[in-house]
């Protein structure tokens, strides 16, 4: 399991814990990050057909996730379907954005980013991500 790459869902926490039982039970199947992230970060856009390892808050493997499809979109240009595939519940796109926002423009990502008044906008470039769970740890 250490020679895959981790795959982390926001920070460790109730966010993560949540997130993470929905990929486990099927529901999460889609996931979005910013671009700025991996541009900061220095991290290489992930690539269809990548396997990943899906940690918990103890950092600890979960589950072996293969990426079935990856773009880089405005966050204006999300669809419903992409939406309700993060298994959080949205039945909306509206209700994904406004979940989202709360994330990027809350005090752990802000905190993170260094820029406490960081804004997202509908140009604000997204990493969209697919994926299925191959393998339950």
């Amino acid at each position: 399991m250490s020679d895959l790459p981790t795959f982390q869902l926001g920070f460790p926490g109730p966010l993560r814990d949540l997130l993470v039982a929905a990929v486990l039970d099927g529901t999460k199947t889609s996931t979005s990050g910013l671009l700025q992230d991996y541009e900061i970060d220095g991290d290489p856009l992930p690539v269809v057909g990548a396997r990943e390892a899906v940690v918990d808050s103890d950092e600890q493997p979960v589950a072996v996730i293969e990426l079935t499809e990856v773009r880089v979109a405005r966050i204006g240009d999300v669809d419903l379907d992409f939406a309700r595939d993060e298994g959080e519940g949205y039945t909306s796109v509206a209700e994904w954005r406004a979940g989202h926002e709360d994330f990027w423009h809350g005090a752990d990502y802000r905190g993170w980013l260094g820029d406490p008044e960081f804004t997202v906008t509908d140009d604000t470039m997204a990493v969209l991500v697919r994926f299925r769970v191959v393998e339950r740890l």
